[in-house]
């Protein structure tokens, strides 16, 4: 009876997670609210609140679950031996792609740049533990022939990070149709270049 139980939580927990990153990319963080979430899963406040004790812990979750999945997902990447370098490069756009295709400008807003809301800083910091990591797993594949070895992963990453000022800057997200769009072309531009590629 114990496990039945279990499994019944744990399916109303990836409920609340999956409808809360469902709610939160669309409409962003301050639009969301509890309520919402437990209606859209199917479920009470009360089981709500026995994972979750407030909004921010639920966003905290579902942020550190998508950056758990893609972590794994850029590693087994790297790790295959059966494509090219330019086969994983555009494997690891693709993926930024897929990541960042159903993202509103509202959820960037709240999540990477709001001060008020209170995940930035919390967003900042996962952010270093997580690209820290990745530098490791670049400088391994440094070591391997996959990536060049004169550059610095952390330049790199750094560079990386300067796509949250761009997304405040309504000159350049008004030559977009979506905040995807731009992050996308900056992935390009930090990978290729303006060199003409397939």
């Amino acid at each position: 009876m114990e496990k039945v139980e279990e499994i019944a939580q744990n399916r109303h927990y990836l409920n609340l997670l999956n409808t809360a990153r469902e709610l939160f990319w669309k409409y962003g963080f301050k639009r969301v609210s509890i309520e919402e979430i437990c209606s859209k899963a199917g479920t009470s406040k009360m089981t709500f609140y026995r994972f979750f004790s407030n909004k921010i812990e639920i966003a905290k979750a579902v942020y550190e679950r998508e950056i758990s999945r893609s972590q794994i997902a850029f590693r087994n990447l790297l790790e295959a031996t059966d494509l090219t370098t330019a086969e994983k490069i555009r494997k690891m756009i693709q993926m930024k792609v897929d990541g960042t295709h159903d993202v509103s400008p509202e959820f960037l807003q709240d999540f990477y740049t709001n001060p008020d809301i209170g995940l930035k800083e919390y967003i900042e910091t996962e952010t270093w533990k997580v690209w820290n990591t990745v530098i490791d797993d670049f400088r391994k594949a440094q070591d391997k022939g996959i990536f060049r070895k004169d550059f610095k992963p952390e330049v790199f990453f750094r560079m990386a990070q300067q796509v949250l000022p761009l997304l405040n800057d309504k000159s350049i997200t008004g030559l977009y149709n979506s905040p995807a769009e731009l992050i996308i072309d900056v992935t390009n531009l930090m990978v290729y270049g303006i060199i003409p590629h397939d």
